[in-house]
Protein backbone atom coordinates (compact mmCIF):
# COMPACT_ATOMS: atom_id res chain seq x y z
CA UNK A 1 0.00 0.00 0.00
CA UNK A 2 1.48 2.90 -1.15
CA UNK A 3 2.69 5.18 2.05
CA UNK A 4 0.16 8.13 1.35
CA UNK A 5 -3.03 5.54 1.28
CA UNK A 6 -1.50 4.03 4.62
CA UNK A 7 -1.71 7.69 6.44
CA UNK A 8 -5.18 8.30 4.78
CA UNK A 9 -6.13 5.07 6.43
CA UNK A 10 -4.68 5.36 9.74
CA UNK A 11 -5.97 9.16 10.05
CA UNK A 12 -9.48 7.52 9.38
CA UNK A 13 -9.13 4.91 11.67
CA UNK A 14 -8.13 7.83 14.52
CA UNK A 15 -10.36 9.96 13.71
CA UNK A 16 -13.27 7.40 14.23
CA UNK A 17 -11.54 6.19 17.09
CA UNK A 18 -11.87 9.66 18.69
CA UNK A 19 -15.38 9.90 17.86
CA UNK A 20 -16.58 6.72 19.23
CA UNK A 21 -14.63 7.95 22.37
CA UNK A 22 -16.35 11.07 22.48
CA UNK A 23 -19.68 9.95 21.54
CA UNK A 24 -19.10 6.86 24.61
CA UNK A 25 -18.09 9.72 26.85
CA UNK A 26 -21.37 11.56 26.43
CA UNK A 27 -23.73 8.74 26.34
CA UNK A 28 -22.32 8.25 29.73
CA UNK A 29 -23.24 11.80 30.85
CA UNK A 30 -26.70 10.84 30.20
CA UNK A 31 -28.40 9.18 34.05
CA UNK A 32 -31.71 9.26 34.56
CA UNK A 33 -32.30 10.77 38.17
CA UNK A 34 -33.09 8.12 40.62
CA UNK A 35 -32.51 7.19 44.44
CA UNK A 36 -33.24 4.57 46.31
CA UNK A 37 -36.00 6.29 48.13
CA UNK A 38 -36.87 8.18 44.97
CA UNK A 39 -39.64 10.48 46.97
CA UNK A 40 -36.96 12.27 49.24
CA UNK A 41 -34.48 13.74 46.14
CA UNK A 42 -37.05 14.92 43.18
CA UNK A 43 -36.07 15.61 39.93
CA UNK A 44 -38.10 18.40 38.14
CA UNK A 45 -39.80 15.62 35.88
CA UNK A 46 -41.09 12.71 37.24
CA UNK A 47 -43.07 9.42 34.79
CA UNK A 48 -43.97 6.08 36.19
CA UNK A 49 -44.88 3.97 32.90
CA UNK A 50 -47.50 1.23 33.27
CA UNK A 51 -45.90 -2.05 32.02
CA UNK A 52 -48.28 -5.03 32.00
CA UNK A 53 -48.21 -7.13 28.41
CA UNK A 54 -45.82 -9.24 27.56
CA UNK A 55 -46.18 -8.32 23.48
CA UNK A 56 -43.53 -7.56 21.87
CA UNK A 57 -44.52 -4.33 20.15
CA UNK A 58 -46.10 -3.34 23.22
CA UNK A 59 -43.17 -3.51 25.05
CA UNK A 60 -41.09 -2.26 22.31
CA UNK A 61 -43.32 1.33 22.28
CA UNK A 62 -42.45 1.61 26.16
CA UNK A 63 -38.85 1.16 25.95
CA UNK A 64 -38.55 3.98 23.13
CA UNK A 65 -40.44 6.19 24.96
CA UNK A 66 -38.60 5.60 28.02
CA UNK A 67 -35.47 5.98 26.25
CA UNK A 68 -36.52 9.28 24.46
CA UNK A 69 -37.18 10.97 27.52
CA UNK A 70 -34.27 10.11 29.42
CA UNK A 71 -32.61 11.42 26.54
CA UNK A 72 -34.43 14.50 26.39
CA UNK A 73 -34.70 15.44 30.47
CA UNK A 74 -30.88 13.85 30.86
CA UNK A 75 -30.78 14.25 34.66
CA UNK A 76 -33.54 16.19 35.16
CA UNK A 77 -36.02 13.36 35.18
CA UNK A 78 -36.92 10.38 37.19
CA UNK A 79 -38.17 7.40 35.18
CA UNK A 80 -40.21 4.72 37.13
CA UNK A 81 -41.58 1.21 34.91
CA UNK A 82 -44.16 -0.26 36.82
CA UNK A 83 -44.05 -4.03 35.79
CA UNK A 84 -47.00 -6.49 36.25
CA UNK A 85 -49.06 -8.97 34.80
CA UNK A 86 -47.70 -10.48 31.84
CA UNK A 87 -45.23 -7.77 31.85
CA UNK A 88 -43.32 -9.11 34.58
CA UNK A 89 -41.25 -11.46 32.19
CA UNK A 90 -39.44 -8.10 30.68
CA UNK A 91 -37.44 -8.20 33.76
CA UNK A 92 -37.85 -12.10 34.43
CA UNK A 93 -34.19 -14.00 34.51
CA UNK A 94 -35.52 -16.75 32.90
CA UNK A 95 -38.69 -15.35 31.26
CA UNK A 96 -41.94 -17.99 31.11
CA UNK A 97 -43.21 -16.31 27.98
CA UNK A 98 -41.27 -15.08 24.51
CA UNK A 99 -39.78 -11.81 25.29
CA UNK A 100 -36.87 -11.04 22.41
CA UNK A 101 -33.04 -10.71 24.12
CA UNK A 102 -33.26 -7.57 22.27
CA UNK A 103 -35.94 -5.96 24.77
CA UNK A 104 -34.33 -7.61 27.83
CA UNK A 105 -31.22 -5.93 26.93
CA UNK A 106 -32.92 -2.74 26.43
CA UNK A 107 -34.66 -2.80 29.74
CA UNK A 108 -30.82 -3.82 31.29
CA UNK A 109 -29.28 -0.69 30.02
CA UNK A 110 -31.86 1.22 30.89
CA UNK A 111 -32.10 0.53 34.02
CA UNK A 112 -28.10 1.25 33.85
CA UNK A 113 -29.06 4.55 33.54
CA UNK A 114 -31.22 5.13 36.55
CA UNK A 115 -34.48 3.56 35.06
CA UNK A 116 -36.14 1.95 37.76
CA UNK A 117 -38.06 -0.87 37.32
CA UNK A 118 -40.77 -1.83 40.03
CA UNK A 119 -42.37 -5.77 40.20
CA UNK A 120 -45.55 -6.51 41.25
CA UNK A 121 -45.03 -8.44 44.56
CA UNK A 122 -48.65 -10.14 43.82
CA UNK A 123 -48.11 -10.68 39.87
CA UNK A 124 -44.72 -12.44 41.72
CA UNK A 125 -46.43 -14.87 44.19
CA UNK A 126 -48.96 -15.93 41.90
CA UNK A 127 -46.24 -17.04 39.61
CA UNK A 128 -44.35 -18.66 42.54
CA UNK A 129 -41.50 -16.10 41.61
CA UNK A 130 -39.26 -14.81 44.23
CA UNK A 131 -36.67 -11.64 44.15
CA UNK A 132 -34.36 -13.83 42.73
CA UNK A 133 -36.57 -14.72 39.48
CA UNK A 134 -35.96 -11.45 38.69
CA UNK A 135 -33.05 -9.15 37.11
CA UNK A 136 -30.99 -8.07 39.62
CA UNK A 137 -32.33 -4.14 39.42
CA UNK A 138 -35.90 -4.90 39.67
CA UNK A 139 -37.12 -3.34 43.07
CA UNK A 140 -40.02 -5.63 44.28
CA UNK A 141 -42.60 -3.59 45.82
CA UNK A 142 -45.92 -5.13 47.54
CA UNK A 143 -48.70 -4.66 45.19
CA UNK A 144 -48.04 -2.59 41.78
CA UNK A 145 -51.02 -0.61 41.07
CA UNK A 146 -50.62 0.55 44.26
CA UNK A 147 -47.05 1.91 43.58
CA UNK A 148 -48.43 3.46 40.55
CA UNK A 149 -51.28 5.61 42.93
CA UNK A 150 -48.23 6.37 45.35
CA UNK A 151 -46.29 7.51 42.48
CA UNK A 152 -48.97 9.61 41.24
CA UNK A 153 -49.78 11.41 44.53
CA UNK A 154 -46.24 12.34 44.55
CA UNK A 155 -46.21 14.20 41.57
CA UNK A 156 -45.54 11.38 39.05
CA UNK A 157 -46.89 11.49 35.29
CA UNK A 158 -48.80 8.72 34.52
CA UNK A 159 -48.10 7.17 31.09
CA UNK A 160 -50.27 3.93 30.07
CA UNK A 161 -50.40 2.40 26.32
Amino acid sequence: MPRRQLFNRTRRIALQSIGLLGGLVAARQVHAHHTDSHFEDAAEHRIVYQCNHADPDYLQHILFSVGEMLRKYSDDIEIVVAVFGPGLHLIAEHPERPIPMELRQKASSLAEYGVAFHACGNTMKSLGWTKMDLRSYAKVVPIGVDDIMQLQERGFAYMSW
